[in-house]
């Protein structure tokens, strides 16, 4: 394994170069969703500390399991608002905030721990009906209201593209994102900074950072097939 994550970090390193940014600014979150704990334990002790689940059962249990090692959790899967309570107690960074509806729960949720709850808004980037996400046209509507609760603190945008089998046909959509990045940025709404883009998977990591991804999200290339 620690073979494969130097060959990961490798290629993110020089795509950052290719795109004149410093590598340094582009965060890795290995995919353990259906992989063991001993198999996290495995990518920690080859340096990885950023941890990306999708599911809260699955997740609770792993975090548990592994609460030994100084590592960080994000939460990249769809959130039921009725989940909210265990995101906000297990996760440093919530990817995929998509309504005001759960950005309410997560900063009630939030305030019962005292907590300020790093999130990111899903973006649905190419208005696909499978998938989650706040449309182009709803996004500054979402922000500015979400930014209004005080547990909530709104990092940055996520999405996730249609899937292609070349990875250059995922760019424009990066590039999409980190053009609303730009445009919300530019609004000076309290309570928002957008530093953080997360798009990339394994198929298309190269093409999203040197797009201005500043987290990609790599699970297969990392672990193997899932489980």
């Amino acid at each position: 394994m620690k073979g494969r994550i130097q060959k990961i970090q490798g290629r993110i390193e020089a795509a950052a170069l290719r795109a004149g940014r410093d590598p340094a600014a582009v965060g890795l979150v290995a995919v353990s969703k259906t992989h063991p704990a001993e198999a996290v334990r495995e990518a920690a002790a080859a340096g990885l500390t950023v941890f990306g689940e999708n599911y809260v059962q699955e997740a609770r249990d792993k975090i548990e399991a592994l609460s030994d090692l100084d590592v960080s959790w994000h939460f990249i899967g769809h959130l039921q608002s009725n989940k909210a309570k265990y995101a906000v107690r297990w996760f440093d960074l919530i990817h995929s905030v998509d309504s005001v509806k759960l950005a309410r729960e997560i900063d009630k949720q939030a305030a019962k721990r005292d907590k300020r709850q790093n999130v990111l808004i899903q973006v649905n980037i190419a208005d696909e009906p499978t998938k989650s996400g706040a449309g182009e046209d709803e996004l500054e509507a979402l922000c500015r209201e979400a930014a209004g609760f005080e547990n909530i603190r709104i990092r940055g945008l996520m999405t996730m593209p249609p899937f292609f089998d070349a990875p250059e046909k995922a760019r424009p959509f990066f590039a999409a994102l980190r053009r609303m990045r730009d445009h919300i940025a530019g609004l000076g709404i309290g309570g928002v900074s957008m530093e953080a883009l997360s798009m990339g998977m394994t198929g298309d990591f190269e093409a999203a950072v040197e797009e201005g991804a500043t987290w990609v999200r790599i699970g297969t290339a990392i672990f193997g097939e899932r489980q």
